[in-house]
C-alpha cells in the first residue's frame, strides 16, 4: 500500500467504522420497527455524527500529509526557525466540533504561525463560516434566542444567545465596502432617481446611547418597581435608513390625489430596484452620503433626473443639500404629502369639533390647493380665519403650527411640478422599510442593544432586503482572508 493510501486509511478509520456500523443499524430489527417520524430523527442524528467524521477524517488527513516548510515567517516578517507537529485547535462546524492538527511555527518571544491555518481559511475565533452564515440568515430573522435556536435545530450544534450576537457582528464586517463596490444594473436614462431618509428610535443598553441621550436618562428619577413615565425616550438612539430607487414616471393630476371615492384615478409611478441602507452608529449625513453613492452608481454619467423624498426632517434636508452641492449633482428635495396633510389635519382640529365630518371635506380643499402650487395661499387663509374668529394664542395652536410649517417648507413643495413630471410625493418605500429593517426586530419585547450588535443586525437586515446576502458571502469571506493572513484568496 503506497503512503497516501495508508495515510488515507488511517484518516477514515472512523468513519468506515461509523458507516458500517449505521447500515447495520438501518439493516436491524430496532430501526425497522420504528416509524418514519422516529426513523428520520435517529437518521438524522446518526446521518450528523457521520458527517462530523467525515470532516474530521479530511482535516486528519492533511495534518498526516503536511510537510514541514523552511521559510515561515510571522506578519512581522522574523522567520520561524522551529516546528512542532500536532497543534490542536477545536472548531465548531455545521456538523459539530472537530479538532484541527497542524505544524506550528515557532521562535522565541513571537507568536506561533500555523500554515495549515492560512490554507483553510481558518476564523480567528472557534466558530465555523458555516455557522457564521446560519448567524448571519437567523439573527436578523428574529431574537438572538431564536436564531440559537433555529441554528440548533438545522445543525445539532448548541450556540449561545452571546455567540450568536458576535457571529451576526462578525458577518458584517464587510457590509459597508460591499456596498461602495457594488455594480448595478443600468436603468434606462428616462427613469428617476428617487432617495428617501428617515429615522426612527432603537432602544439601547446605556453604554450604547449617545451622550446628550445618556445625560437625559440619567437626570431621570428611577422608580424601583418600573420605569420612570417617559424614560423609554431616554433609552433609544435614533437609527437612520435610507433608499435609493428607480422610478418609471406616470404624470398625474391633484384630482388624482385627492379624489371622491369611485373615481377614476391615473395610475401612480412605479418604482423597482430598491436599495436600503441604515446605521445606528453613522449620523444622518454619513447615511445620505451612502445613499448618494448608490445613485452615483446608478448614474455614473450624471443623465438621470434625481429627487429626494423627505418628511420634512430639517437635518435630512440640510444634508441632502450639502450632499448634492460637494457633488455638483442638482437634486429636488419634495416633502412627503402625507406628513403636509397631518399638519392640515392639526389646522382643521382649530376650527372644527373632534370628530366633525366637514373636516374632511375642509382638508381635502386644503391639499389640494397645496397640490395646486398654492401653500402660501393655503397659510395665510389659515392665519386669517383664526384672527377672524378670534381664537386665543391656545386655541389657535394647531392653525399656526400649519401655517408656519407651509411658509418654512414652501421650497419644497413643488408638488405641480413633480406631479406633472410624474414622480412620487409620499414616502411609501421608507415608511415601510422602517417598519421592516427597525421596527419588526429591533422592537422585541424587552430587548435593548449594544450599540455594535444593533449595527451589525441593521446592516444584515438591509442586505437581505437588497437580495444582495448571496453576493455578498463569498465577497465577506474574500476579505476576511485578507485581513486576517494577509493573503489574497
Amino acid at each position: 500500500m503506497s503512503e497516501y493510501a495508508a495515510q488515507a486509511a488511517e484518516a477514515f478509520a472512523q468513519v468506515r467504522e461509523r458507516f458500517e456500523e449505521t447500515l447495520g443499524w438501518l439493516a436491524g430489527a430496532e430501526a425497522g420497527a420504528l416509524e418514519h417520524g422516529d426513523l428520520e430523527d435517529q437518521a438524522g442524528e446518526r446521518g450528523r455524527e457521520l458527517l462530523r467524521l467525515m470532516f474530521q477524517g479530511q482535516l486528519d488527513l492533511r495534518a498526516l500529509r503536511e510537510q514541514r516548510r523552511r521559510d515561515v515567517a510571522g506578519p512581522e516578517g522574523a522567520v520561524r526557525t522551529r516546528a512542532e507537529k500536532d497543534h490542536g485547535r477545536p472548531l465548531a462546524t455545521v456538523f459539530g466540533e472537530v479538532t484541527v492538527s497542524r505544524i506550528a511555527y515557532r521562535a522565541p518571544g513571537l507568536p506561533n504561525v500555523h500554515v495549515l491555518d492560512e490554507e483553510l481559511n481558518l476564523p480567528e475565533e472557534k466558530h465555523s463560516h458555516g455557522l457564521r452564515r446560519l448567524a448571519a440568515t437567523e439573527a436578523p430573522r428574529g431574537s438572538y434566542e431564536d436564531a440559537a435556536a433555529a441554528i440548533t435545530r438545522a445543525t445539532g450544534v448548541k450556540t449561545g444567545k452571546r455567540q450568536v450576537e458576535e457571529l451576526a457582528m462578525r458577518a458584517a464586517a464587510d457590509v459597508d465596502a460591499f456596498c461602495a463596490e457594488r455594480k448595478p444594473e443600468p436603468a434606462p436614462q428616462d427613469q428617476v432617481l428617487m432617495i428617501q431618509a428617515d429615522g426612527k428610535g432603537i432602544v439601547m443598553r446605556p453604554e450604547g446611547l449617545r451622550p446628550a441621550t445618556a445625560k437625559a436618562a440619567a437626570a431621570k428619577r428611577k422608580v424601583a418597581a418600573r420605569l420612570s413615565p417617559g424614560e423609554k425616550n431616554g433609552r433609544k438612539r435614533m437609527a437612520e435608513i435610507a433608499a435609493v430607487t428607480d422610478v418609471i414616471p406616470a404624470p398625474r393630476t391633484p384630482a388624482d390625489i385627492i379624489a371622491p371615492p369611485g373615481a377614476a384615478r391615473a395610475d401612480p409611478p412605479k418604482t423597482q430596484g430598491k436599495w436600503l441602507t441604515a446605521s445606528v452608529t453613522d449620523d444622518i449625513r454619513a447615511v445620505i452620503a451612502a445613499a448618494f453613492g448608490e445613485a452615483d452608481r446608478r448614474d455614473p454619467g450624471r443623465e438621470r433626473t434625481w429627487i429626494a423624498l423627505l418628511d420634512g426632517n430639517s437635518t435630512q434636508i440640510d444634508a441632502v443639500t450639502a450632499e448634492a452641492e460637494d457633488r455638483g449633482i442638482t437634486v429636488t428635495i419634495l416633502i412627503d404629502f402625507i406628513h403636509v396633510i397631518e399638519y392640515c389635519w392639526k389646522a382643521a382640529w382649530t376650527f372644527f369639533e373632534p370628530g366633525d365630518p366637514d373636516a374632511a371635506d375642509w382638508v381635502a380643499g386644503r391639499a389640494t390647493a397645496i397640490l395646486g402650487g398654492k401653500a402660501a395661499c393655503v397659510a395665510a387663509g389659515i392665519r386669517r380665519r383664526a384672527t377672524t374668529y378670534g381664537y386665543s394664542p391656545a386655541e389657535r395652536k394647531g392653525a399656526d403650527t400649519c401655517a408656519s410649517y407651509l411658509d418654512a417648507k414652501a421650497p419644497y413643495l413643488d408638488y405641480p411640478t413633480a406631479l406633472a413630471s410624474g414622480w412620487p410625493i409620499a414616502t411609501g418605500i421608507i415608511e415601510g422599510a422602517c417598519r421592516h429593517i427597525i421596527k419588526d426586530r429591533f422592537d422585541i419585547t424587552g430587548a435593548r442593544w449594544s450599540l455594535g450588535g444593533a449595527e451589525a443586525i441593521l446592516k444584515l437586515r438591509a442586505l437581505h432586503a437588497n437580495g444582495d446576502f448571496e453576493q455578498y458571502w463569498p465577497w465577506h469571506l474574500h476579505r476576511e482572508r485578507q485581513r486576517v493572513y494577509g493573503l489574497a484568496a
